[in-house]
């Protein structure tokens, strides 16, 4: 058991993605039918034939993206087949959560790609447009990061500005109220950071902002059961794992509101045997982080059909 599953999260998504899959495996269809089916609309037409703006709403883009993770895990299950007992853990970034839990067998696809639609419009909705905004600083590390929130908060004491993403060395996300991200990009170079990018984002995720949706998520888990899943999931809220299926609500809640601890996660994975990361669904960019959280890693990833064939559990 020396292998980690990990599943992409918001950001990845592009227009075409999955189509392949679906081209060439009907398991790969299923999912997007029985997606399609679960959401009563053509989520696939967006994320084919759409436009690029239509798909990145976070509406359509949480349950198009765990889609298409579970499109290809599908197609590897059914063509060369996981033997599970021989995954360590399982992780997602983010919305990339719900992913892994389906791939573990611990939610129902239908079930999670309608708890995806509820979060994404819930997040819209919690934060009028413009109000809120996220900042990539690149070259800072996280405990820079959090001394430059802690500035910007005492000295704007009624705004929010906080670490949303830790997501490798030198790449810390932060989020909040429009003004107080401006006010923290413009001092970051003082702490570390060689560029401050605002990011295309429609609301500020993984901030104390997202608390109406917080809520909205909490309601809806009452009427969800989740079974404990077959391999541990690494959460991005502990940076630990969890084996039980009763936990898992209380902690997809929290995630909402609180960062992403994914460079500890994977330092986590590292620190207990894990030797091989494997991503599933669309594009690379978690094994980008992984690479610089962990220069020795050995990192796979599934995103094309030609693909199926490089993945492998040592």
């Amino acid at each position: 058991m020396t292998n980690l599953l990990v599943f992409p999260g918001q950001g990845s998504q592009f227009v075409g993605m999955g189509k392949a899959f679906a081209d060439n495996f009907a398991a790969s269809r299923d999912v997007f039918e029985e997606v399609n089916e679960s959401l009563g609309e053509n989520l696939t037409k967006i994320m084919w034939e759409g436009d690029m703006d239509e798909l990145t709403k976070t509406e359509n883009a949480q349950p198009a993206i765990m889609s298409v993770s579970i499109a290809v895990l599908r197609a590897i299950e059914n063509e060369i087949g996981i033997d599970f007992s021989k995954v360590s853990f399982v992780a997602g970034h983010s919305l990339g959560e719900y992913s892994a839990l389906v791939a573990v067998r611990s939610l129902n696809l239908s079930v999670a790609a309608k708890l995806l639609r509820l979060r994404g419009q819930s997040m819209q909705k919690a934060v009028p447009l413009g109000e809120g905004a996220m900042a990539a600083l690149i070259g800072a590390d996280i405990n820079q990061a959090e001394d430059l929130v802690t500035i910007i908060t005492s000295k704007y004491p009624n705004r929010i500005c906080d670490v949303a993403n830790d997501n490798a060395p030198g790449q810390v996300v932060i989020s909040g109220h429009s003004d107080a991200i401006e006010a923290a990009m413009e001092i970051s170079s003082n702490y570390g950071a060689k560029r401050a990018l605002k990011l295309p984002v429609s609301a500020p995720f993984h901030s104390r902002l997202m608390g109406p949706a917080s809520e909205i998520m909490d309601d809806a888990f009452q009427d969800v059961s989740f079974s404990d899943p077959i391999v541990p999931l690494i959460s991005n809220v502990t940076a630990s794992m969890v084996s039980s299926g009763h936990e898992l609500p209380n902690l997809l809640v929290k995630q909402i509101t609180e960062r992403v601890r994914w460079t500890e996660s994977i330092k986590y994975a590292f620190e207990n045997d894990v030797l091989t990361t494997i991503e599933i669904g669309a594009g690379k960019v978690l094994t980008g982080m992984i690479k610089r959280i962990n220069g020795e890693a050995n990192t796979i990833s599934v995103s094309e059909p030609n693909q199926i064939d490089e993945f492998k559990l040592q």
